[in-house]
């Protein structure tokens, strides 16, 4: 494993390092070029690593980041033939293994949250509203509040609104990682997103009743 592949989920998504050598390559024309040369896939961990390994640990833990990490690319590997060189950028792929093995971790992905910076539930929003919710009640209260609901969403819901904030995929990425339609994927994120907003939502008594009962 590279020196700097255990990075800090607080940190912001940033670009991958280029990897010399395969710079003028697409990760499905690395992929393919894998099959024969098997030492070639590290160059596509050098490239999302940082990515996966961000949104895995956001999601379950830095606890267990760097093996759901390893994982996701051990997978990958084993499955490799299976991945269509049209698509290019394997980005999306990558985060739809890592999203299906953390399935197997919804316990401690559940605790993860209660843990969560309000900085990364204003991702999830993509907005100020956290803040907003701070000004009005106790912001851990906001924040476990906003947890217990990240919690109950639906888990189809729950993995797209996570993709698209924690991972930046955009609609048709999050669609090629859960392999769904695009309109599902824009159903899908309004759905969760309004769900998660009734909870901070000013104004409102029985949303402030709400949350006081889900941190109970």
């Amino acid at each position: 494993m590279p020196r700097d592949a255990r990075e800090d989920p607080r940190e912001p998504l940033g670009p991958d390092p280029a990897i010399p050598g395969v710079s003028d390559e697409t990760d499905g024309q690395l992929i393919r070029r894998s099959e024969e040369v098997p030492a070639v896939f590290a160059a596509l961990f050098d490239r999302h690593h940082r990515t996966v390994h961000r949104y895995v640990s956001l999601r379950a833990g830095a606890a267990v980041g760097d093996d759901l990490m390893s994982e996701t690319f051990l997978v990958a590997f084993e499955q490799r033939a299976r991945f269509d060189p049209a698509r290019g950028d394997a980005r999306a792929w990558l985060l739809g293994i890592a999203t299906v093995l953390l399935r197997k971790h919804a316990r401690v992905e559940a605790t993860a949250w209660r843990g969560m910076l309000a900085s990364h539930l204003a991702e999830v929003l993509d907005d100020d509203a956290i803040e907003a919710a701070a000004s009005r009640i106790d912001a851990a209260q906001a924040v476990r509040g906003m947890s217990r609901a990240l919690s109950r969403l639906p888990a189809g819901d729950r993995d797209v609104l996570l993709l698209h904030a924690w991972a930046d995929l955009d609609y048709r990425g999050i669609a090629e990682a859960l392999d769904i339609p695009v309109g599902t994927v824009r159903s899908r994120l309004n759905r969760a997103r309004g769900k998660l907003r009734r909870v901070i939502e000013p104004g409102d008594a029985r949303v402030q009743e709400e949350v006081g009962t889900w941190t109970s």
